[in-house]
């Protein structure tokens, strides 16, 4: 089955940059072309980030972090990226990376059926 690593959280002051990776593997990954990033703070609903369709390369975004954040992927690595800078420290959250069918809008929990484990991004001075 399809296996996903995420991996680059940190503590990082207001204003700086993190960059988190989604590492895929196991077969029927050629199956799920969308790969999203979500993210839950503690006493919150999981909410979606972003996503991109592996294929085509099209992506979303939420409204919350358009213009700072960029996903990317990198095919031959089987790896997406999230790239966030001037984070702030309502981005505190353990952010999760999941395989769906498709990249279409904003990515919605109910789309994604497999889930990587979460890594913990801190935004504290």
């Amino acid at each position: 089955e399809v296996q996903l690593q995420a991996s680059g959280g940190g503590l990082v002051q207001p204003g700086g940059s993190l960059r988190l990776s989604c590492a895929a593997s196991g077969p029927g990954l050629d199956y799920k072309f969308g790969i999203g990033w979500f993210r839950q703070a503690p006493g919150k609903e999981r909410e979606g980030v972003s996503c991109i369709h592996r294929t085509d390369g099209s992506t979303a975004y939420a409204d919350s972090v358009k213009g700072r954040f960029t996903i990317s992927r990198d095919n031959a690595k089987n790896t997406v990226y999230l790239q966030m800078n001037n984070l702030k420290p309502e981005d505190t959250a353990v952010y999760y990376c999941a395989a769906g069918i498709y990249c279409i809008g904003v990515p919605d929990i109910n789309e994604y059926d497999i889930w990587g484990q979460g890594t913990q991004v801190t935004v504290s001075s």
